[in-house]
């Protein structure tokens, strides 16, 4: 070796020298963990002891091909004519012995038996498995695809199988605050994402060395917790400064980010941050303590509340929570304010368009149409209707008359301006501008004017009437083209960037609103997305409902401070602090955003 490569070997060398010197001090560390047993970890004289038998999923809807052992734990006090809370673990074997590391059943009894936490029944689930189907290959491993995945996959599995199973048996409580999950690693980011996903069903959770990182995209859950409006759920953390640091990320800070993110949004949050590595030995010891705070004041409903959140107290107003207005119609979409402020909306598959009653309780039917999709006034009250189905528009006259504005085109979604209207042609991947005489109100013949999404869905203009935003339902992005003199679109760009699940494949960003000081509200899966002008998605509000698709959203009302969604069969409103735009009020210069 020549003098030149030893000298530049030396830094290689050192760098290796030093990382060898982290590994083996971590290392250490991890093998000097030592804590007590706690005392609420060992069996007492006087307290009953419940009992954890042994069970084997065999199929799963939800995971097909998987097959998992469970476990039920059964205190002495339960009684099946009182429905009892419930807590689930992940990895759930490791959490079932009286003389292994976690102890859970002994702490539970413990725990019972003082009134320090409710009649619990304890749910331990292994993942699944997929057998190869003989001995000279492989089984497929579920664990870190059902774990780590960041989407409402694996709620939708404890929820819909786990727990139908286990009420066959049992008496389980339907409440909420009564539910609690835990998990350890890959365990965590499960347990926390069913609470997340599912706060209807489960609001407490315990998390140990929580994989929050990039191995399934664990790593944006900070983001959505800062974005997301605050979700009634309460939350234990505990990690170690010698936890991993590995390809998909660093445990020990993103934990911290996790709890400052927590902290940041205003949820119940405590923690336990020490030095222990990835394992479970400083989880163990502080389980029973995790579980009194986690289970403290347990007769009172955790509650939440938006008058803290940084961003949404400025939006949202505490206490107004989603309203039910209409229900019972097959598929409710196309939401539209006139210039009186009523709200108008579409039952497509009903072949009808309704009209919200005044005092907001409620739908009476205004009109049949075939097919209807979107809905839009302009500035004299006549109300245009996409047809989608019959690639058609028609507008609704002052006097009731019908009048075919185009056909032979596709038309999910549209915004009428005073001197036409642009439609979206999902099919087609295409944009069409219709012109329509200021005076006459006569249609002239449609042209293309716009490609880009994949899939064009919703359609809204800023206030100033000179950009077009168009939502593209597969990509994660809105398109904003800017509106010539002479109606053409110019300069598009996929500009507003749209959230969705980790493993979502599409966006599903559906219908679109707009406020009078230029932010955008998406109607998507995960809820009403709110973009500040320059494309970031600021906030993400609850959806009314688990189930249904979310499909549009308009504001309306005293001020246009009220915003209704259409959600599947049913038609919701809320009360914010935003003030709504319509395309047929006067056009608004919003003013200059914070860049």
């Amino acid at each position: 070796m020549s003098r030149q490569q030893a000298i530049q070997m030396k830094p290689l060398a050192k760098l290796i020298l030093i990382s060898s010197s982290i590994f083996v001090a971590t290392t250490a560390a991890a093998q000097k963990e030592s804590y007590p047993l706690h005392p609420d970890a060992t069996i007492s004289a006087g307290v009953p002891q419940g009992v954890v038998t042994k069970h084997f999923l065999e199929i799963s809807k939800t995971y097909p091909g998987t097959s998992r052992d469970y476990f039920v734990y059964v205190p002495s006090q339960y009684d099946k004519d009182k429905p009892a809370a419930l807590m689930v673990f992940q990895d759930g074997q490791k959490y079932t012995t009286r003389d292994g590391e976690w102890r859970v059943p002994t702490v539970l009894d413990n725990l019972i038996h003082r009134g320090e936490m409710p009649v619990t029944i304890g749910l331990f689930v292994n993942p699944g498995i997929v057998s190869a189907g003989n001995d000279e290959a492989q089984d497929r491993f579920n664990r870190s695809f059902e774990y780590d995945s960041v989407s409402d996959r694996y709620a939708t599995f404890i929820v819909d199988e786990m727990i139908p199973l286990l009420k066959r048996d049992f008496a389980i409580t339907e409440d909420p605050n009564l539910r609690g999950i835990a998990g350890s690693s890959s365990g965590a980011i499960a347990a926390f994402g069913v609470a997340w996903y599912r706060p209807d069903q489960f609001r407490r959770v315990f998390s140990t060395v929580g994989t929050f990182v990039g191995l399934r995209g664990g790593n944006e859950f900070p983001t959505m917790i800062r974005k997301s409006e605050p979700k009634p759920i309460r939350v234990f953390l505990q990690d170690g400064s010698n936890d991993l640091n590995i390809y998909g990320g660093d445990w020990w800070m993103a934990n911290q980010t996790m709890l400052r993110a927590l902290q940041w949004a205003g949820y119940a949050v405590d923690s336990k941050f020490g030095e222990g590595g990835h394992n479970g030995k400083h989880g163990a010891s502080l389980f029973p303590d995790a579980m009194k705070w986690l289970w403290e004041d347990w007769e009172k409903p955790i509650e939440t509340s938006t008058a803290n959140h940084v961003e949404f107290k400025d939006v949202l107003i505490d206490g107004e929570d989603w309203e039910l207005v209409s229900t019972g119609h097959k598929y409710t979409e196309g939401p539209a304010v006139a210039p009186d402020g009523s709200v108008y909306f579409v039952d497509g598959p009903s072949d009808a368009i309704w009209k919200v009653n005044a005092d907001g309780k409620g739908a009476t039917k205004f009109s049949e149409l075939a097919s209807p999709s979107g809905l839009m006034f302009d500035a004299d009250g006549r109300l245009y209707c996409a047809q989608n189905k019959s690639s058609s528009i028609t507008r609704i006259e002052l006097d009731g008359k019908y009048t075919l504005v185009a056909e032979g085109i596709g038309c999910n979604d549209l915004v009428v301006l005073d001197h036409g209207l642009y439609c979206t042609d999902p099919p087609n991947q295409t944009i069409w501008y219709v012109p329509i005489d200021r005076e006459t109100r006569v249609a002239g013949a449609p042209q293309v004017v716009g490609k880009g999404p994949e899939l064009p869905n919703g359609i809204i203009v800023t206030p100033d009437k000179r950009f077009l935003l168009v939502n593209d339902a597969i990509g994660r992005h809105v398109w904003s083209y800017r509106i010539t003199d002479d109606a053409l679109l110019e300069h598009g760009q996929p500009y507003h960037y749209v959230h969705q699940s980790q493993d979502a494949i599409r966006s599903g960003a559906d219908g679109a609103t707009m406020t009078r000081d230029g932010r955008l509200l998406v109607a998507t899966p995960m809820g009403i997305q709110l973009f500040d002008q320059p494309g970031r998605s600021h906030m993400i509000f609850s959806r009314p409902k688990v189930t249904g698709p979310l499909s549009n959203c308009v504001l309306a009302g005293d001020e246009m401070a009220t915003l209704y969604v259409t959600c599947g069969s049913d038609v919701y409103r809320r009360k914010t602090r935003l003030s709504g735009f319509a395309p047929w009020q006067p056009s608004v210069k919003p003013d200059k955003p914070k860049l």
